[in-house]
């Protein structure tokens, strides 16, 4: 047992079976807000390992393949993004402004509420690019002096509970044109949002794919100058 616990393939091959049986729920459900897979699937495997006494090192190792694949993934989300160019190209504009407006205000809202209770400067710079991606964020909370390994637990975080509660809200704000929704879910919430768009609709999807890659660019750019000024 012991043996086959350490065998990259056990790990990868586990992972994908309880995210499928995670996703199953979710679908059953009709994808409500609760029944997320990453919410789902997350608690089990983390239970498996503490169960099994695996470490994260053996967990990770058996798992690069899903990492890998997250490179082709988010490259693939290029692919929607490219069929609506000509309506991003004329809505470039609003696009822009709230795409920055989205950006600073990611910013200033995560790191104003933890100043204000008094959280020390590595803990501020690891929540500061909390909206964008993953090895964005780990890589902007590194140069801010930041713990990057926190920053990717916050993004994770950020990820899924925008991916839960997007959907209600802009249901609930009576928000129907889709190119919003995608952008401003896409700009909070990143692949994570992104995703849950795509399910959502397709024209979501694309803006929330788009959303996602200029959101990393202009936090990344936002957060970098004031490295440098700081």
């Amino acid at each position: 047992m012991k043996d086959l616990l350490t065998t990259p393939l056990f790990w990868l091959a586990l992972t994908l079976v309880v995210f499928e049986g995670a996703d199953q729920m979710s679908r059953r459900s009709g994808r409500h807000p609760l029944c997320h897979p990453v919410l789902l699937a997350t608690p089990v495997l983390i239970g498996l390992l503490l169960l099994t006494r695996t470490s994260y090192a053996t967990y990770g190792s058996g798992t690069q393949a899903l990492s890998f694949l997250l490179g082709p993934a988010v490259v693939g989300l290029a692919v929607p993004v490219w069929a609506q160019r000509d309506l991003i190209r004329r809505l470039a504009l609003p696009i822009g402004l709230a795409l920055m407006a989205g950006a600073v205000t990611a910013v200033v809202s995560a790191v104003g509420v933890l100043a204000l209770f008094g959280a020390p400067l590595e803990i501020l710079a690891s929540i500061a690019p909390r909206a964008t991606t993953t090895p964005v964020a780990m890589a902007v909370a590194q140069q801010l002096g930041g713990v990057p390994a926190l920053a990717a637990v916050i993004v994770l975080i950020a990820g899924v509970i925008g991916a839960m509660t997007a959907t209600p809200l802009f249901n609930a704000m009576k928000m129907t044109d889709y190119r919003a929704r995608g952008l401003a879910v896409g700009v909070s919430a990143h692949g994570f949002g992104a995703a849950r768009a795509f399910q959502v609709d397709s024209t979501a999807g694309a803006f929330a794919s788009l959303g996602m890659a200029l959101n990393a660019v202009a936090t990344a750019t936002l957060l970098s100058v004031l490295a440098l000024l700081l």
